[in-house]
Formats: C-alpha cells, structure tokens, sequence
C-alpha cells in the first residue's frame, strides 16, 4: 500500500509528521509490517528525533546552520552553484548529510517509534515549500488482516 503526504513548510526548521502518518496506518488494524518514507526533494530530510523538548529541534537547526552556512558567508566562497539563493546549495549539502528515507517497523497496526519519538521533515530552505514524501506500507507475510 502506498501513499504520499504533503507537508507544507515555512522556513529552516523540523516540522513534526508523526500524526498524518499515523493517520494513515491506522486502516492498516492489527497488521505488521514495514513503513518506507522517502521525501521526494533535493533540500530537505527525514529525521526520527524526540519530540518532547521543542528545544533538540531548535538545537538540531541551530546545529546545521553552523555547520553549513548560507553561501553568501565567507567561509563557503568556494560554492560555485549560488544563483537559486544563498540558502539553496547548504540545503543541498545538508540532505545529501541526513537520511532522506527512512524505515519504521509496524506492529499490530503501530508505528513502532520509542516514547519521545517522532517523524519530522527537516526543511533546509528559508522559504516555504510543499513538501511530498512517499509513504509505502509492506505487511508481514500474514496478510488475512489487511483491510479490503
């Protein structure tokens, strides 16, 4: 079974999912199996990362662009793929450094994440985007449950 879900962003930072995702396996009652999400862009990435304390997210962003800064910084003079914006070629070193796919077990129906986990896009451009990631459930060999 497959899907896609569409997170709208706007701006540099980590936008929560967990619950459309949830939304969606919840058809899937009493079933196991394994979730693939894989973001169809170029700029973002998929993290799994706790989502109690909105400060790891803040962190994490705060980390990044450190790490990475914007192409009009001095120390990234070396950039030569500059004419989409400042933002855009950190955003691409950023999501080629950071999973763009990830895998979730599913059990009896259940997003298998710990207590403080969830699923977040983490967006690397300053401007607002349509986000579209892909969404695949693979049930376990036992498929009498899967709903019609």
């Amino acid at each position: 079974m497959q899907t896609t879900i569409t997170i709208e962003t706007s701006g540099t930072r980590l936008y929560e999912f967990t619950h459309l995702v949830r939304a969606w396996i919840e058809d899937m009652r009493q079933v196991d199996g394994l979730l693939t999400l894989f973001v169809r862009h170029t700029s973002c990435s998929l993290l799994i990362q706790e989502n109690a304390d909105p400060e790891v997210q803040s962190d994490l962003n705060n980390f990044f662009q450190r790490l990475v800064p914007p192409s009009d910084h001095p120390s990234m003079t070396y950039l030569t793929h500059t004419y989409e914006g400042p933002d855009d070629m950190p955003a691409h070193i950023k999501a080629a450094m950071l999973p763009v796919s990830l895998s979730i077990p599913v059990t009896g129906g259940q997003l298998a994440l710990g207590t403080w986990q969830g699923l977040y896009i983490f967006e690397h451009r300053d401007r607002p985007h349509r986000r579209h990631v892909a969404a695949h459930f693979a049930p376990d060999d036992n498929t009498d449950n899967l709903p019609t």
